[in-house]
């Protein structure tokens, strides 16, 4: 172990393992060897009568959630490999990228064996899923026990912050496996955050205050709210990846910003989906250059995740229109918009899904005297801890008229199918959300334990305060390619709910470990509201719950994989 003061090229050598790849090809498979071998025990738990039972995967809940898990690390480790392969391909795998790859494979294994974190208090292990030792009868090769030996040192993780102490002011550390276009997509924005956001975003949070018009107007000049917007609509026709680019590089500035754009995805993702051809043509120009802003309305006081059993109704009139009665809460963003995607009870008959209609409906933008102007809707400020920079509502609706051309599809009944059709999309961008969070835990912890001078050295220089850091590093990646992938699919054709589901799952992890870890690295000044870190553990807890709360995200997981 060096000394301080010691050259660290010294370490070099010792801190990546040699044949480094084909040790992780060999760990792939016996991965995934575990996760088959869990899924098969807890599809036994699960199953009656020949089909899987919801109420059995409810009453094994720790076990079906832990097979969602174990599928997330074998989905993670396995895109790690194809990143780093594709690196190495093109003579891009170098020092920093390797110790990114070992490290995370050395400390992903002892977790597969041993206990993966579903958060801090729970830990599922294989016997929660039925499974011995046996089940890791592929960890016994000589690969995969060099890697949980020694893949994951103090030596390493000590390497790899030396590297990227070297590396400070790059945009990120390690090479993102992107090709090029993105990547100057992501410099772009990266500039603007530095420039435009970060500046102030700390200033906004505590005053509790939205993020100025100006703000949205420049990102609509970039084409934030357009970006996957077909260009025969006014957008840019970009890839999910692009998204997933923007929304990084936003949320490291500011969670609040990297948001901005998230209710103008679900809104369009909703009218290119289901919306008739005539809707397509009057909202998707408008959402694409701000002309009008979206808010999402479904959920409710009292159902929560529970969508299906809303009890909002619009009811339709004699002259065609609807008038909606109810109540909704967490409304992202709901006094300054101008168009709310608002689902809701057309067939009072129904108590689940099958009734729920989307409509695109109308409102008139609130000021800060009167934040509800429009007739038969009020609305109430939610106070909350981080997350702050659009404001959270709950809204009352009494007679608030809709038109019905803004019945979204022209067709009853169809809300909840149209709104599953948006979640890959969602899921996707909240898992680089939160990959952003993490990343700005890391470069403010990272230039903190620099600064920080502590019985003489730097607080970069204590293995355990490194450590942290490189942690940080590592898990921002593997989550970040995990998310990478799921936009690749989804880019491509392909059914992602799977993936996304996993990327999102993970990444609201990691930015949650990031923000407390880097909170904890500044000691009590952490604690401090005038230390940006304060902010960030504020926003990274949100993670865990919108978009689908992690529990909820493990149950619609584990159920795909036993289905």
């Amino acid at each position: 172990m060096a000394h301080d003061g010691q050259d660290m090229t010294q370490m070099t050598t010792s801190a990546i393992l040699p044949d480094l790849l084909t040790l992780t090809r060999v760990a792939v498979p016996a991965v995934e060897a575990v996760f088959e071998r869990a899924r098969e025990s807890i599809r036994a738990m699960v199953t009656k009568d020949g089909r899987v039972s919801g109420a059995l995967i409810e009453a094994n809940q720790t076990a079906a959630h832990g097979l969602a898990w174990l599928a997330t690390y074998q989905q993670s480790l396995q895109q790690m490999q194809r990143w780093a392969e594709a690196l190495d391909a093109d003579g891009k795998f170098g020092e920093i990228e390797q110790l990114l790859h070992q490290i995370a494979f050395g400390e992903y294994l002892h977790q597969v064996a041993g206990g993966i974190p579903m958060n801090q208090g729970e830990v599922v292990r294989l016997q929660d899923m039925g499974l011995g030792w046996d089940a890791l009868s592929g960890f016994q090769s000589s690969e995969v026990q060099t890697l949980m030996a020694q893949a994951n040192s103090q030596a390493a993780r000590t390497r790899l912050v030396a590297l990227m102490e070297d590396q400070a002011g790059a945009t990120m550390f390690g090479a993102s496996g992107l090709e090029e276009e993105l990547e100057m997509i992501r410099d772009q924005f990266r500039r603007y955050a530095q420039e435009k956001v970060e500046p102030n975003a700390h200033d906004w949070h505590l005053k509790d205050e939205l993020i100025p018009i100006e703000i949205i107007e420049e990102l609509a000049e970039m084409g934030v709210f357009g970006l996957t917007i077909p260009e025969e609509f006014g957008g840019f026709g970009l890839s999910k990846a692009s998204m997933c680019v923007v929304s990084e590089e936003l949320s490291r500035g500011y969670i609040g910003v990297g948001s901005l754009g998230t209710r103008s995805e679900i809104a369009a993702e909703l009218i290119i989906a289901g919306g008739t051809d005539e809707q397509k043509a009057q909202w998707l120009p408008k959402i694409a250059s701000a002309e009008i802003l979206p808010t999402a309305v479904f959920t409710e006081p009292n159902t929560g995740s529970d969508l299906g059993s809303l009890r909002t109704r619009a009811t339709k009139t004699e002259d065609g229109n609807y008038e909606v009665t109810g109540n909704k809460t967490w409304i992202t963003h709901a006094a300054r918009t101008h168009v709310m995607t608002l689902l809701a009870r057309t067939n009072p008959d129904t108590t689940d899904h099958r009734g729920l209609s989307m409509f695109l409906a109308e409102k008139t933008p609130g000021t800060d005297e009167n934040p509800f102007p429009t007739e038969g809707m009020t609305g109430g400020e939610i106070e909350v801890l981080g997350y702050r920079g659009m404001k959270e509502y709950e809204l009352g609706f009494d007679g608030f008229k809709v038109k019905g051309e803004n019945l979204l599809g022209g067709e009853e009944g169809k809300g909840f199918k149209q709104l599953m059709e948006t979640f890959e999309s969602a899921r996707i961008q909240t898992a680089a959300r939160a990959i952003g969070v993490a990343q700005s835990a890391l470069d403010i912890a990272m230039q903190y334990a620099q600064d920080r001078k502590q019985f003489g050295k730097s607080l970069v220089n204590f293995p355990r305060v490194s450590g942290k850091l490189a942690m940080m590093a590592v898990e921002i990646m593997i989550a970040r390619q995990l998310t990478y992938f799921s936009a690749w699919e989804k880019d491509h054709g392909q059914r992602c709910d799977l993936e996304a589901g996993m990327a999102k799952l993970l990444g609201a992890r990691v930015a949650w470990a990031a923000a407390d870890n880097g909170l904890q690295i500044h000691g009590g000044n952490g604690f401090a509201l005038e230390y940006k870190i304060s902010r960030v553990l504020c926003d990274a807890r949100i993670l865990n719950i919108f978009e689908g709360a992690a529990e909820i995200q493990a149950q619609v997981i584990a159920r795909r994989l036993l289905g």
